[in-house]
């Protein structure tokens, strides 16, 4: 077995390995480089210490996770925590990123994001829209935005219960790629997005009928603002949509208008600008192919270090 997805671990005299998925490997190496680099050239900025303590947390998580899943294979429960592990990362890691986004870029992008739209449309998107989208409809698209957080657990506890535990690893691979390359982009082109940089422009706030000020007044006090290049929830429902599409069309099929509804939510809601939807298409494209190969790879050596029994081979 390739030493970089399992090790052996000493038990009773014998040997136990302890297997690394795919997943595990970029959680582990992205948290670490995040917190080296808090502690390291980023340590001038105030709350750096707290973000790489957490960031080491979430990349010792795999290893002691995956290790007592070798040491108690019967107790489903750590299975299930060592597969999902993402989650938390995911979480809580976007409130971390203020200090580390600081050190890299402190300052804002949103000006040249702001003139690529006005180069594409002559006007700038969100604006546009606003003034399109009647309130009642407005609410619909703000409750499809909230999707985001449902629908990539959604697409994964399917795949983790119907036993397609294959697609689930790759699935998770490209979930966790590209949430490892958006936040890299958010540190070097940060941008706090339309609704506070073109506040100006806009008329009057953003109007519903039932929910949508209760659900942009939840979004306006993030611990994180500047993660708008690339959009990322466009990025998460374009990869969900991809993988519900290869390995279970039924929850493409229910997802399809509300994923659709999120998308442009992130515009009609004042969050992104064009440019950052756009540039989350090649993002997406990038990381399932780098998914797909790094999951074949996976299951070429796992086949090679298969040991062949000597009663399956069929003499002549």
């Amino acid at each position: 077995m390739n030493s970089w997805t399992s090790y052996d671990r000493a038990r009773g005299g014998g040997h136990q390995d302890v297997h690394f998925r795919g997943v595990d490997i970029i959680i582990v190496v992205a948290c670490s480089v995040a917190a080296l680099a808090l502690i390291g050239p980023g340590r001038w900025v105030p709350g750096s210490t707290r973000s790489a303590v957490q960031f080491a947390i979430f990349a010792l998580g795999p290893l002691v996770l995956r290790t007592l899943e070798s040491r108690f294979p019967r107790h489903r429960l750590l299975a299930f925590v060592a597969s999902f592990w993402l989650l938390p990362v995911l979480s809580l890691s976007h409130g971390l990123l203020d200090p580390l986004v600081t050190a890299a870029q402190p300052g804002l992008r949103d000006a040249q994001l702001a003139a690529m739209d006005q180069r594409l449309l002559g006007a700038q998107a969100s604006v546009l829209l606003g003034q399109l989208v009647p309130p009642w409809l407005t609410d619909i698209l703000m409750l499809c935005y909230y999707g985001h957080f449902v629908w990539p657990l959604a697409l994964g506890m399917v795949l983790y219960f119907t036993g397609r535990r294959d697609a689930f690893d790759e699935y998770l691979i490209a979930l966790s790629l590209f949430f490892a390359f958006n936040y890299l982009c958010y540190a070097l082109v940060p941008a706090i997005g339309p609704r506070y940089f073109l506040i100006g422009h806009f008329s009057e706030p953003l109007q519903g009928v039932w929910v949508t000020s209760f659900l942009d007044s939840v979004m306006r006090q993030p611990p994180f603002a500047r993660d708008c290049f690339p959009s990322g929830h466009t990025g998460t429902a374009l990869l969900v949509l991809v993988y519900a599409f290869r390995f279970v069309p039924r929850f493409f099929r229910i997802m399809l208008l509300p994923a659709i509804g999120l998308i442009v939510a992130t515009l009609v809601g004042r969050f992104h600008y064009l440019t950052d939807l756009i540039c989350a298409v090649p993002l997406v494209v990038v990381v399932v192919g780098l998914s797909v190969c790094w999951s074949r790879a996976t299951a070429r050596r796992e086949a090679e270090a298969r040991p062949v029994r000597m009663d399956a081979i069929v003499r002549p």
